[in-house]
This record gives structure tokens, C-alpha cells and sequence, in this order.
């Protein structure tokens, strides 16, 4: 009888175990976490039980878990929130309050970027490449993957060069899920997204590994990190915290791996607390432009959730009270936001922001009620129109934003003047898209008779800075502390 090569292999791998032991001093975790780690390692756990050697079989009798996990009870993860005062009017029960800030500030932030996992490069075979990530790929890891830096340009001050790598120059041998890659566009930006290292991520007509497309090939595993600045601790611990959770969201904690530096500048990068690294690694930290010239191989990737993402752990955590934001559509003829679906969308994607699009016409919602949406808006967004004198009706610290003046640049910034409310518009007109040149009736091509479409990255940035205002305004930090009062003694 002769046995298949893969079950030759499988049958090695269970002698090897046997006969010559696991090595437990692998496992690069402090005793007390060693029982959550065999819950999400069970074929560890039972070798354990079987190998009069280790060190931790006292252990496994011990049913805990982090929290991410499948079937993990509240009362055995590694950690509940306790929330003993009010929410500041965040959450509307004790159960939201606590279930929001263990997804936001606690494993549930893992769980979610588990649930969030898609795979973008198919692989048909076991030993093919692959490429799965998170939402908006805020983290991804990757198999047997190819990178030709040859063409690389190192030679700029850029430490994140968008196309720095091109078509096929970045890939593996895998069936590419091109729409879905490209979908994933929406938070491109240095420290938030490797949308743009993986935006020309190539599904290639060879195996990099096997047909020896390869000038080095890197064996071990790989995390490949985009770092925020070096001389601040509270920045660089923005990496930190990021690198240990995505060692939770990969299930990894061996030291054994090679950290890259993924910084695409001539210069170097300047680390006063470099010694936090080796909580993670055993080896020197590497830098992508030593690979400069080289086809690169690598058998295992992972790059990690980024340091200042949208709603990110550390940096960014959406633990405060929503900022509530309103969007006024106009539904007329002229002076429509054509991609207003898209930055509705973007806006929602925030989770510090509550966000309502709302039509003001009489017949379909009364006066008041129109009222009670204005006063109850913190940022009050509109086109040039008659809709933004609702922002008399904002609150003291409200922000409006006129996406577009369309040529009339005083009329509503003197009446945010007026009302004491901060106003912001448009500022980037290469970032803005006009539908055709206007059609006034008797004046001709006119602004204010066209529609218009908005870029969303500088959309986002503008809703930024008026979150920013409301965040920062004496009134809205007292009105919260009133709240809050108030609540407390009515308890």
C-alpha cells in the first residue's frame, strides 16, 4: 500500500510532536493568559495533556477565555468594564453603556475586526498565495506574497508614497477579488488604512516561491508596521497598543517574527522608545528600503491595525458622547449634492457621529418639528439655500457647513456671524466636481442653477473641524456636565 505524500507529512508532524515534545517556551505570554491562549488553541491544549513536560498542565482545567471568542461566557473573559457613573447621555441603559465601551475600548474592538475579515485574493490551492483583511483594510495578512522593490523609489522624504509600489509589483498567485479590493478605498490615508500599499496588489500568473521569482525569501513571519511619530510617547504607544491586539486578531504570539519597518523615505526614523518592541520581537527591527532592488518573498504577513485609524484603540476611541449631525436635502431642481449617498455614508462610518438626513417641506414635517431636528443638530450641513437659516435654531456651540456657496459668499457666514455659530465651506475647489456651467433663466450660466458632486476625503476633513469645534466649545462640555447631573440625582 502506498500512502499519499500529504499523509506521509501529516504522520511526521504527529511523531515529531510526539517523541521530541512542543517547545513551551514559544508561547510568549505571562502565565495568567495561558489558559485563554489553549482556548483558542485547543490542538495545543490536548498536546499539553499528553506531554509530561509542560509546564502548564495545571492550567487547562481552567476555563477562561479573551472575550472574542466563539461562545465566550461574560463571566470568563479576561476582563469586564465596570461603569459605576452615568454614561454623559451616550448609551440609554446600564447594558449599552458597558456593551459599548467593552466593544470600543476592550476585546469586543477585536471581535469586530475578526467579524470583519474578507478574503481579496482567492488562493486555488493550499500552497497558493492569499490576502484577507478588515474593513477598509485597516488590518491584513497575507500568504506566500511577492514584492519586486527594484523600481521602488526611496529617494523622496515621503515616509507613506502612495503608488510606491505598481501593478504587478505587489501580489501573489491568487484569484483577485478586484471590486472588493477597491471597495475597501474609503479611509485611505497613511496611519489609518494599507489601502494604498495594497491598492495595486496583483493577481499574478506564477508562484513566486515555487517557479523562483525570488532574489530572498523571508520564512519566518513578517509584521510590517507604518509608525507614528517616534518622539512622542504618547504617538508611538498608538503602535503598541495596535501591534498587541493584532496579535490577538491573528492569534500569533511568538516573538520569533521580523518586524519591517514599512517607511518609504530616504531618512530614518527617529524611535526613543524602541525598546517596547521587544515585548514583541526577538530580532533587530528591520527597514523595507534594506530590501531595496530585491524581488521579495514572503511565506507569512501580517500588517497590523494602524495607529491613528477612524475610531481606533488608543487613538481616536470613540468613548465620548456623539457629536449629532444633520444633513439637509434639498430635493429641487438645482444645487443637489450629486454623491450625497457617498458622503452620507462616509459620515456613518464614524461612529462618533449620529448622523440624519432630513427634507424641511412644511406638508411632510411641520414647522416645529423642523425645529426640534435644528436645535438638536450639533453640525448642520447644507447646500447655498434657504434650508441653512435653520441654523438659528442650532445650539450655542453648533457648527454649520455650507457645503458650497455657489458664488454668494457672505450671505450665510454673516448669519452664522449673527447667530454665534462656527461656519465652514468649501475650500478646495480642485475637490469639487460641477455638473455643467448653470442655466439661469435670463442671466445664463450661473453657480447657484447647477448640481454639484464633493470629494470625500476633504469632505470628511471639514466635518472633522467642525467636530473639533463642538467638542472643544464651553457650552457643549457644560451642557454634558449638566446632563450628567441631572441624571445622577434623578437616580
Amino acid at each position: 500500500m502506498r500512502w499519499p505524500l500529504t499523509r506521509i507529512f501529516t504522520l511526521l508532524v504527529v511523531l515529531i510532536t510526539c517523541c521530541h515534545g512542543y517547545n513551551w517556551k514559544s508561547i510568549n505570554l505571562p502565565e495568567m493568559h495561558i489558559p485563554y491562549y489553549f482556548t483558542n488553541n485547543p490542538d495545543i491544549s490536548r498536546l499539553c495533556g499528553n506531554d509530561t513536560t509542560c509546564p502548564y498542565q495545571h492550567l487547562l482545567k481552567e476555563n477562561k477565555c479573551w472575550g472574542y471568542e466563539k461562545n465566550c461566557k461574560e463571566n470568563e473573559r479576561l476582563s469586564n468594564p465596570e461603569c459605576p457613573d452615568d454614561s454623559r447621555g451616550w448609551a440609554k441603559t446600564k447594558e449599552e453603556q458597558l456593551y459599548t465601551f467593552w466593544q470600543g475600548g476592550d476585546f469586543g474592538y477585536v471581535l469586530k475586526r475578526r467579524e470583519e475579515m474578507k478574503t481579496l485574493c482567492k488562493p486555488k490551492n493550499p500552497d497558493d498565495s492569499s490576502l484577507e483583511c478588515a474593513k477598509y483594510m485597516r488590518y491584513c495578512r497575507a500568504k506566500n506574497i511577492y514584492l519586486d522593490l527594484r523600481h521602488a523609489d526611496f529617494d523622496t522624504n515621503e515616509s507613506f508614497k502612495e503608488n510606491f509600489l505598481l501593478e504587478g509589483e505587489i501580489g501573489g498567485h491568487c484569484k483577485l477579488q478586484k471590486s472588493e479590493l477597491r471597495a475597501e478605498s474609503e479611509h485611505k490615508s497613511a496611519l489609518q488604512s494599507w489601502y494604498a500599499e495594497m491598492e495595486h496588489f496583483t493577481s499574478l500568473p506564477f508562484k513566486p516561491i515555487d517557479d523562483k521569482y525570488c532574489d530572498i525569501i523571508i520564512d519566518k513571519p513578517v509584521m510590517f508596521m507604518k509608525l507614528d511619530y517616534g518622539n512622542n510617547m504618547f504617538h508611538h504607544y498608538c503602535n503598541f497598543i495596535n501591534f498587541y491586539l493584532s496579535n490577538h486578531v491573528n492569534n500569533s504570539f511568538s516573538t520569533d517574527l521580523y518586524m519591517i519597518n514599512w517607511d518609504t523615505r530616504y531618512s530614518n526614523y527617529t524611535d526613543l522608545f524602541k525598546e517596547t518592541f521587544d515585548a514583541f520581537t526577538e530580532h533587530p527591527i528591520m527597514y523595507i528600503k534594506n530590501l531595496r532592488d530585491k524581488r521579495v518573498c514572503i511565506k507569512d504577513a501580517v500588517f497590523p491595525l494602524l495607529p491613528r485609524m477612524r475610531l481606533g484603540m488608543f487613538y481616536n476611541m470613540p468613548l465620548e458622547s456623539k457629536i449629532r449631525v444633520t444633513f439637509l436635502d434639498r430635493m429641487t431642481k438645482y444645487r443637489n449634492v450629486l454623491n450625497q449617498a457617498e458622503l452620507v455614508s462616509a459620515l456613518k462610518t464614524v461612529g462618533e457621529y449620529e448622523v440624519r438626513q432630513v427634507v424641511y417641506r412644511y406638508k411632510e414635517l411641520p414647522f416645529l418639528d423642523q425645529l426640534k431636528i435644528s436645535h438638536n443638530s450639533d453640525i448642520f450641513i447644507g447646500m447655498h439655500g434657504a434650508g441653512l437659516t435653520h441654523m438659528l435654531y442650532q445650539p450655542d456651540w453648533g457648527s454649520v457647513i455650507e457645503l458650497f456657496n455657489c458664488g454668494d459668499p457672505n450671505c450665510y457666514l454673516d448669519l452664522a456671524r449673527l447667530r454665534g455659530v462656527k461656519y465652514y465651506t468649501w475650500e478646495k475647489i480642485d475637490k469639487l466636481h460641477q455638473e455643467d456651467e448653470g442655466h439661469h433663466p435670463t442671466l445664463g450660466a450661473h453657480q447657484k442653477y447647477t448640481n454639484y458632486a464633493f470629494d470625500v476625503q476633504e469632505f470628511m476633513r471639514l466635518v472633522a473641524m467642525a467636530a473639533n469645534h463642538v467638542r472643544s466649545h464651553p457650552a457643549f462640555i457644560a451642557a454634558r456636565k449638566l446632563k450628567y447631573k441631572l441624571t445622577k440625582d434623578e437616580l
